[in-house]
Order: structure tokens, then sequence, then C-alpha cells
């Protein structure tokens, strides 16, 4: 696109990007973006009378000065506009993706790298195919190296993420039941999500790999990874280590090799172990000590309403309804099962984008919940409401059906564990705990 050494010079001077009017500040560029339900077009003389130096349009109808850039497609424009400031910066990019574990994990990075490093990590879950452009371009001249977290539910997304991201080193955190209606069940989510190894492969890059997950390693046998560190629980791994406890905090002994160290973080959930090895593997390759790493772990504290543990006045919270999956709900229930408390609850949201196996999946997990012996059982959403009589438990269509039981039933002196899809909103029943 020949406009876009115009817009980098542009960029160079305020580099903002907008692509909202109501976070429009005096300088940046506004790209004017399409969406189902909208048209940034319509905004564009908005966004210059607030303050913006340049404006981006794909409709030549908006254009009414020489401060609108017209471009045949906004969206490419931006993403072009992204690899361009890429091809810029000669630091270390680690591509970040997943099923289960991926913002975690990122944070966990950050918090080891930025011990040592002036550290760029993706802003919340920027992870899309608009997301991963605006990180990019979030990337200041000082980063020293950076993290970008690639999200997608359907083939070939992580392929143009990586085309834009550029990483130079990669990391799959695990492969689950995720997004099974956009990637066509779960042999999709594997081609998916293997297009990073795929990108790093043919770009000499270096990736990661969790050795105790079969299916990263017959990914990575089928990619032909010839440059792959591994982290696992076996001696034979570059960074090994052992879970020593997790309830309810992580606490993990580890070794590159050499001596022995302990690692806490402030996580729960026996499942984040992984994560917590990989953020350690990484640390370790680009030359922090041990004490540099086991430093930026203990000074992580979870947000999000990921692996969050919060107490209120009645209740231990275990806050984890960021998202939901059929993978990362089960592990959600084995680590309740394995803490120790004297009354236990499941409050349960659907799970979304699971296509032709929502059915099945909701009720492999019902019935698991089922069979924990929890003291308390709540299942919300219209996917286990199909389940009620089926199972033991309350059963609700809506949030606020919920809400109006725990007002009348409340739950007290209790671990409970909240999980489910972000389209669930569980957040409305955290007053009434």
């Amino acid at each position: 696109m020949p406009h876009i050494p115009i817009l980098y010079q542009h960029y160079l001077v305020n580099p903002i990007i907008s692509t909202d009017t109501r976070n429009i500040s005096e300088g940046c560029i506004f790209f004017a973006l399409k969406g189902e339900n909208f048209n940034a077009n319509t905004f564009a003389e908005k966004a210059l009378q607030k303050g913006a130096a340049l404006v981006v349009i794909d409709e030549e109808h908006y254009q009414i000065n020489d401060r609108c850039i017209l471009v045949p497609d906004v969206l490419i424009a931006l993403q072009e506009l992204a690899k361009y400031h890429r091809l810029q910066l000669k630091i270390p990019v680690i591509g970040l993706t997943g099923s289960n574990g991926k913002t975690t994990t990122k944070e966990l990075l950050k918090a080891v790298l930025a011990e040592q490093f002036k550290t760029f990590a993706t802003k919340g879950n920027l992870n899309n195919h608009i997301g991963v452009p605006l990180s990019i371009l979030a990337i200041t001249a000082d980063t020293e190296i950076a993290v970008i977290e690639m999200g997608a539910n359907h083939q070939r997304e992580i392929a143009l993420l990586c085309s834009i991201a550029q990483p130079t080193h990669g990391l799959i955190t695990n492969i689950g039941m995720a997004h099974l209606d956009g990637f066509g069940g779960f042999e999709g989510v594997k081609k998916g999500k293997a297009e990073l190894y795929a990108y790093l492969k043919q770009h000499a890059g270096i990736v990661f790999i969790y050795r105790n997950n079969p299916y990263l390693l017959e990914m990575s046998a089928a990619a032909s990874l010839n440059k792959v560190i591994y982290y696992g629980t076996n001696m034979q791994d570059k960074v090994y280590g052992k879970l020593i406890k997790s309830d309810p905090f992580i606490a993990l002994n580890w070794s590159s090799g050499g001596e022995t160290t302990t690692a806490k973080a402030n996580l729960t959930g026996a499942y984040n172990f992984e994560n917590i090895l990989a953020a350690i593997c990484v640390g370790e390759f680009f030359g922090l000590s041990a004490a540099q790493i086991n430093l930026g772990l203990a000074n992580y504290f979870p947000q999000n309403n990921r692996s969050q543990l919060q107490k209120t006045a009645e209740n231990t919270l275990i806050c984890d309804f960021y998202n939901a999956n059929p993978s990362s709900m089960e592990a959600a229930l084995n680590n309740l099962t394995g803490l120790t408390a004297i009354s236990k609850a499941a409050i349960l949201g659907d799970m979304f984008e699971l296509g032709k196996e929502a059915a099945e999946q909701h009720d492999l997990i019902a019935k698991k919940a089922a069979a924990a012996g929890f003291t308390t059982l709540i299942f919300i959403g219209k996917y286990f409401y199909t389940l009620k009589g089926k199972y033991a438990g309350e059963f609700f269509n809506t949030p606020k059906e919920a809400c109006d039981y725990l007002t009348q039933n409340p739950i007290k002196n209790s671990l409970i564990l909240l999980k489910g899809s972000r389209g669930m909103a569980l957040e409305q029943l955290m007053p009434l705990l």
C-alpha cells in the first residue's frame, strides 16, 4: 500500500492509534474500522474535530479534506502499518497462543522478563486481527523485548497474526476443547494453533514446548521443528520442575541443570504449574538469574478474574470466569476437588462456541461436577438448564435467576468456584457471595 510510509511518518511524530472516537487524543491517527453493526467512516469528521491529526477511511464520501487518508480497506491498512512498524523493531518478539492460559502465561512472562528488560506485553486481551496490530503499534523504540498474545477461533487466523507480529520465538500453552465451532472440532484446533509452529519453522524461530503435553509433541514433530527448548517435569528438559503445593497458592521446585530453587506464585490452580514453568523457561533462556525469575513470579498478582483468589465477608472465591471451555472447566473442577475446605461450591455458567458438540460437552461437565460431591452446585445458562433433573444441583437459565435464588439462599463459609464463558457475565453474582 503506497500510503503506508506516509502514514508511518505521521505515526512517528505522534505514535498514538485510535479506533474509537471516545478515546481520541490530540494528534492521533484514527482508523475508521467497520463491524457488523457500525461503520466508523461516519465518525471521521468527529474524530478530526476532537483532535485527530489524520483519519484513515475507505469510503470516498467521507473524505472531507486532505487529513482524510482514503484507502481500499481500513483494517488492512491498520495491519500493514503494524507490519511496517514491526520491520523497524530489531528485538525478540515472543508469539504466544493456546487454548487455555494464554493471558495468564503472557502476564507471567512479562513479570519475569521485566526483572531485566524493558518489556512490552499485549494489553488485556487485544489478541485478534485488530488487537495484534494495535499491540504492535504500541511498542515503543526503547522496548527491549515483546510478548504478543495471539487468539484465534478459526483456521488461518494465527498465520495472519504471525505475519503481522513476526515472532522470533513462540509458545503454545496447550491444546484444548476451545472454539470448536469455528475450528471445526478438536483436530481443527490443533491445526489452527500449529500455524505458529509453521511460521517459526519457516523463519528459523525458536519454540518453547511443554514436553509433558503429547499434543504439542505431536504438532512439533509434524512441523519438523529443529530449534526447540523443552520444559517439563523430567530431568532431560532444559528447565524442569515439580509442583510442591497448590492449596491455595502454587509453589514449585525448579532447576535448569544446576541447583534447585523454589518459586512461589500468587496463583491458585494446579493447572497453572505449566504456565509458571513456561515463564521460568523463557526467563532462563534470555539470561535471567534464578533470583530474578523467582522475584518476577512472586511480584505477579492475577487480575481480570483469571485464577484469582478473593476473600469476601462470607466466603473465599476462586474467580475464574473470564472465559471457559470444556478443558479449562475440567481443570478448574479438578482443582476445586483438591483444595482444602469444609464446604465447597461450584457455580458454573455455559461454555460458548462449541458448535455441534455443545450439548455433549455441557453434559460431561455437569456429570463431572455432580460426581465431585461439592456442598453446593449451581448451573447457569441455556445449555446447562436442559440438564435440570438429570444431575444434582440448582439450574437456572440466566444469571438474574441465579441472583434471585442466592438472595433467598445465601452461601456462607464456603470455598466457591465461579467459572463460565465471558458472555455469561457471572460477575453479577459477586455482590451476593
